[in-house]
């Protein structure tokens, strides 16, 4: 089973299933720890064909549905600096802040471009010399590299009109913080494109404090059934573990040059998650070395506090207190056409899984 095309072999995934539901007996919550499992999950009908034993949880994998509500804020600000083209990620775009969104902003005349990658972003800048770009820095340590190449590429190349406002996040200081909250979670599903640059053993520090079963796991329905399948033995044999179930992509040590890149262009400092508030070391700022492609320095823009919108429990369900189905507005007032909150908007956001793929009349275990 080498191959991601033998990981959707449904012989291969009834197998584990089987296995599943022969061994788990103790009733367990288990946490997926990336908004792509969270989407597989829901699109290939795991939940569907696990035993009532276990629980899945969604937690905080979504970049853009972690950003915290003045960073959106802030993103509207600068779309509404004279003289600046916002480049940024299309998941952004139809977030609502506290009194507009970077959609309704574009309607209003703002500039902002949806591009693809930071490479678009640079072009941007140098079609434009007379306009300041913004690019708009969201996601953890899988996109923070190729943001950090951009930063550098622009500093190498002159390209004094583009810069980075930087809201990335780093994933295992949330993985701490989570342990530190009133939240049950038996085990972590642990994300493999993260894990992909920073390697297996960086959750090594979480797993030796906790003693929680972890287990890296890809994205086909066999490499997610068989993480499950992992953290079930670990429980069940009360053997917990940090098990790397993901080695075709990733290894101990990561992506060394990705790595480092990374460093050298962000440190880290803290940072505000939605719904979990402000988490220490967890976000990426620009080092000083880098400062004229800083938007927040070169814009002398800082977030604020803003609270979340009314009514909204996107924060609840990034946590894994609540469900989508547990918040008044799901399915209500809040849908993908009307989205109040970043969960319903991304295309990793736990509320647009289950709007999409989860029947509105079945209620979900908790």
């Amino acid at each position: 089973m080498r191959f991601s095309e033998e990981y959707r072999d449904p012989k291969i995934a009834r197998q584990l299933i089987g296995r599943i539901l022969a061994e788990s007996r103790t009733p367990v919550r288990l946490m997926e720890v990336c908004g792509t499992h969270t989407m597989a999950i829901f699109r290939s009908g795991i939940r569907s064909v696990l035993p009532e034993t276990i629980s899945l949880l969604s937690g905080p994998g979504c970049p853009v549905c972690v950003t915290d509500p003045g960073e959106i804020d802030a993103f509207i600000e600068i779309a509404r600096t004279e003289g600046v083209i916002t480049a940024t990620f299309g998941d952004l775009v139809r977030v609502p802040g506290s009194v507009s969104s970077l959609a309704q902003e574009r309607a209003a005349g703002a500039d902002i471009r949806v591009v693809y990658s930071t490479v678009d972003a640079l072009e941007l800048a140098r079609r434009h010399p007379e306009r300041r770009v913004v690019f708009l820095g969201v996601g953890f340590e899988t996109t923070a590299p190729t943001v950090a190449a951009s930063i550098a590429a622009a500093r190498d190349e002159g390209l004094d009109n583009y810069s980075v406002f930087s809201a990335h996040k780093r994933v295992l200081p949330a993985l701490f913080a989570l342990m530190s909250m009133d939240i049950r979670i038996d085990g972590f599903l642990l994300p493999g494109h993260v894990s992909l640059v920073i390697g297996a053993e960086a959750y090594r520090p979480l797993f030796d404090r906790h003693r929680i079963p972890c287990v890296i796991a890809g994205f086909e329905p066999g490499d997610i059934l068989d993480g499950i399948h992992r953290l079930v033995g670990q429980i069940e044999g009360r053997r917990p573990d940090l098990v790397n179930a993901y080695p075709r992509a990733v290894s101990d040590q990561g992506n060394p040059r990705a790595r480092a890149l990374m460093d050298a262009v962000f440190s880290p400092e803290d940072a505000r998650w939605r719904g979990m508030g402000r988490i220490p070391r967890s976000g990426m700022a620009i080092r000083e070395a880098f400062q004229d492609h800083d938007a927040r320095r070169v814009l002398g823009i800082v977030p604020r506090d803003v609270p979340e919108p009314k009514g909204c429990d996107c924060g609840e369900v990034i946590v894994g207190r609540k469900t989508p189905p547990e918040c008044p507005l799901f399915r209500r007032a809040c849908s993908p056409a009307h989205p109040v909150g970043p969960c319903m908007v991304s295309s990793e956001g736990t509320c647009a899984a289950y709007y999409r793929y989860h029947p509105a009349s079945v209620g979900e275990r908790a």
